[in-house]
């Protein structure tokens, strides 16, 4: 087989874990030199891998691999690191800006704090490695610039939840519409690519919970396309907003369950495409949910149950669950705030004491408030809507400290038998 990437030079950032590595990976096989352009030196307490894990996986690939200690958003960092590279490599030939921060979270429920790291990282990040490395691929036969950034789809759908982190990812896209534009007699290819499912990777992990691997598929799909689209010729190829399996289908690949993490499970589809309303609902509907366009009929699960209704008795039975173990384990405060025919305030207490649990107001500030329709919240805790598909189909919302509220899943895996 022909190695299309041998001694071609890429400059990956967030290439010490993830889609960045598997992307560095899947180059490396060709024996292309490698330059992983991450902030983890040392290594990180929830995060797998560093630079220099990353570069000994690389180099056991096949490549050649630079570790560089880059954050971003300094100048200074990046100056450097591509220094380092034109001395080590002689050049670059490809750029792939991976590198970015996500946090989906609505306008007063997102600190400057949060707003300016996305912004420094996706999309100020982003234009500044490509500013600096544009002068060393002006040099390059086939040069490349490939985002991993999405269409730029101006459905308010895609705004309405996590406004902050939408302006700040459709900034990497904007930097390849214009680009695209800019370098093209210059023979820069300038391309994103995107995925059509979420792809299983420690941030995935962390947003979606235990579970949410098995409808998630591998990085290597990210890196087969990636693959894909930075061989072709750059002077024919550029300006597109490439979807996964869309490429790899018109490179002939039709086995896409060979990139799921389990193919029996129905994928978690991803933000920023409009069929991903589709695939949702067809997705809710296997794991018992109703549709919003059945009107006027009603599906057995819709019913109310008795007792003062689903939500009363979901509480009813996290009360004979708490413990102090439990709250050991858990150490966290939840509100949540339902929605529809049952609407309320309700807490539970997994901090104090034995723990509590109640219908009102929340005696002590919350870790993390749910926001969800009562009929979605019942399905929840009995375990026919996965916690991690009502996140990302917009059917719950959450607020406060992410980590914690994923910690909820565990007593949510203890109900199901009960309700």
């Amino acid at each position: 087989m022909q190695k299309k990437l041998a001694g071609r030079t890429l400059f990956i950032t967030g290439a010490s874990r993830g889609i960045g590595k598997a992307i560095a990976l899947r180059a490396a096989g060709d024996g292309a030199n490698i330059v992983v352009a991450a902030k983890t030196a040392d290594p990180h307490p929830k995060l797998p891998g560093t630079i220099y894990t990353a570069a000994k996986e690389i180099e056991a690939a096949g490549g050649q691999a630079l570790p560089c200690v880059v954050d971003v958003r300094d100048e200074g960092s990046v100056k450097s690191a591509v220094d380092n590279a034109v001395k080590q490599f002689g050049g670059i030939d490809i750029l792939v800006n991976n590198a970015s921060a996500i946090s989906l979270t609505r306008t007063l429920d997102t600190p400057m704090k949060k707003y300016d790291l996305m912004h420094q990282i996706n999309l100020r990040g982003t234009y500044l490695v490509s500013k600096l490395c544009v002068p060393h691929l002006l040099k390059s036969p086939n040069a490349h610039i490939l985002n991993i950034s999405p269409p730029l789809n101006m459905n308010p759908r895609w705004f309405k939840d996590h406004v902050a982190y939408t302006m700040a990812k459709y900034g990497m896209s904007m930097c390849i519409l214009g680009m695209a534009e800019e370098y093209r007699d210059d023979g820069i290819a300038c391309n994103a690519l995107w995925p059509r499912t979420a792809i299983i990777t420690a941030a995935m992990e962390m947003l979606g919970g235990d579970e949410v691997d098995k409808q998630c598929r591998k990085p290597e799909i990210m890196a087969d396309a990636a693959y894909a689209i930075i061989t072709k010729d750059s002077r024919s190829y550029t300006g597109h907003f490439a979807v996964d399996d869309e490429v790899l289908k018109a490179e002939g690949i039709t086995n896409f369950d060979q990139y799921a993490v389990d193919p029996n499970y129905p994928l978690l589809p991803d933000f920023f495409l409009d069929e991903f309303d589709a695939a949702a609902v067809e997705q809710a509907q296997q794991l018992g949910a109703k549709p919003k366009f059945f009107e006027g009929k009603t599906m057995e699960s819709d019913k109310p149950k008795a007792a003062g209704g689903q939500v009363a008795q979901v509480f009813t039975q996290i009360e004979g669950f708490l413990s102090a173990d439990l709250v050991d384990k858990t150490k966290a405060v939840y509100a949540f705030e339902v929605t529809g025919d049952e609407a309320g305030k309700w807490f539970i207490d997994l901090k104090n004491g034995t723990g509590a649990c109640g219908k009102g107001e929340c005696p002590v500030t919350p870790d993390a408030t749910f926001i969800m329709n009562g009929n979605n919240f019942f399905k929840m805790f009995s375990g026919s809507l996965k916690p991690a598909t009502a996140f990302m189909t917009g059917k719950m919302k959450i607020s406060g400290d992410m980590g914690k509220a994923l910690k909820l899943e565990q007593l949510m895996g203890k109900l199901k038998s009960k309700l």
